[in-house]
């Protein structure tokens, strides 16, 4: 069997040494770079990115963690750190615009970076595939989606602490798909469980876990696809339906994933 050919993205440093500059860095972030499950949504997004024709690059092994678990966590000082290497890299580099997958890695970026001179225009992919459907550079139809019942789950970083609900949803509306809302959404919206750096340890003992309580809510409206645009919500919702042997029934994707998959990229 032959074997797959690998999406090949340019580093900063690489058009730095021919004295060029990249429309926009995409910054993958950890989830991104090392997961299994988020890297194909760093791959799919790569190619949406390459087949509109932006120029862009990543930092590759320059990039370093946000500083955003350290930052939820409580430990300020690794935070900062981590923030002024990075800082340090990006301003080396003359970067002006960066696109992220991870609205944690948004979130810190846009909105922690400037108190410690790092100022730069931070968009959510979800903003980014909207604002390349209404320029015009992308253009999707339904495809395999057409029909299907979809449903979006608001990341927390992305909807209540920067206010960005419609962009994501404006994506899903151009695949002719039934976008059916979940009972608790947008402002009103609930918590994957992963955000404040849970992620990363195990819950407080409860009733439930969080993410088993957002299932119910997908189960209640029973969608084909739960669109995601977050790589920690993927994981908290994918493990939910897997709890609920839902998995053959309802697929859990990122929205670049549905993107691509409609433009059999």
């Amino acid at each position: 069997m032959a074997e797959k050919r690998l999406v090949e993205i340019p580093l900063m440093a690489e058009l730095a040494s021919r004295g060029e500059e990249a429309e926009v860095l995409f910054w993958v972030g950890c989830a991104g770079s090392f997961d299994d499950r988020a890297q194909k949504i760093t791959r799919d997004f790569a190619k949406i990115l390459f087949h509109v024709g932006v120029k862009f690059a990543i930092l590759g092994p320059e990039e370093t963690c946000t500083g955003d678990p350290a930052k939820r966590a409580g430990n300020e000082f690794l935070f900062q750190m981590q923030a002024m290497m990075n800082i340090q890299t990006l301003n080396m580099y003359n970067v002006k615009k960066i696109v992220t997958t991870c609205p944690h890695c948004f979130n810190t970026l846009k909105n922690e970076y400037p108190s410690l001179g790092g100022n730069y225009e931070v968009v959510h992919h979800t903003q980014f595939l909207q604002d390349l459907l209404y320029s015009g550079r992308l253009k999707v139809e339904g495809g395999d989606f057409k029909g299907k019942k979809i449903s979006y789950h608001d990341s927390c970083y992305l909807g209540r602490a920067n206010d960005i609900y419609e962009a994501p949803r404006k994506v899903i509306e151009t695949l002719d798909a039934e976008l059916v809302e979940l009972k608790r959404c947008k402002s009103n919206g609930l918590c994957c469980g992963a955000g404040g750096a849970q992620m990363f340890k195990e819950p407080e003992k409860g009733s439930k876990d969080v993410n088993a309580e957002r299932t119910e809510d997908i189960l209640e409206v029973n969608p084909n696809v739960v669109a995601v645009a977050c790589p920690f919500c993927m994981t908290m919702l994918t493990d939910g339906v897997k709890y609920r042997n839902k998995q053959e029934d309802i697929k859990v994707m990122d929205i670049a994933e549905i993107i691509a998959k409609a433009k059999k990229l």
